[in-house]
């Protein structure tokens, strides 16, 4: 007997699973590899972010389409769109510190180049106290 669950279904459920995985791996990583991973989440295009921010853009179409036929309230169109503009502008706030974040991500310097030893910035200190 095969499952009856359509595949973008236990698709959904594969990738809910996994970005909790990622989770636990960005919480019990180096900072180095915590940047990378970050950098790939946040990357608008093709990191996770986006790609989510794309599936919320067309679930709104999806809805929109639905909502005019009578099949779906407007309510849920309004949220999906509402979701996607606001995953879109935080992905542009956040694309204004990929480059730091990038930094962060990259190997150290070679052995005879001086790198300057990154301070704590005054919101983290005044965390610290």
């Amino acid at each position: 007997m095969t499952d009856p669950t359509p595949y973008a279904v236990t698709l959904a459920e594969d990738i809910a699973r996994r970005l909790g995985q990622l989770t636990e791996y960005l919480a019990q990583a180096p900072p180095r590899q915590a940047a990378q991973i970050l950098g790939k989440v946040l990357d608008c295009d093709d990191g996770v972010l986006g790609q989510v921010t794309a599936l919320l853009a067309t679930g709104s179409h999806f809805a929109k389409h639905h909502a005019r036929a009578g099949t779906f309230p407007p309510e849920v169109w309004l949220a999906l769109g509402r979701a996607s503009n606001e995953l879109h502008d935080i992905g542009l706030d956040l694309d204004e510190h990929l480059a730091d974040i990038q930094r962060l991500a990259a190997p150290p310097a070679a052995a005879g180049a001086t790198a300057a030893k990154p301070a704590a910035s005054d919101m983290v200190v005044r965390r610290r106290r």
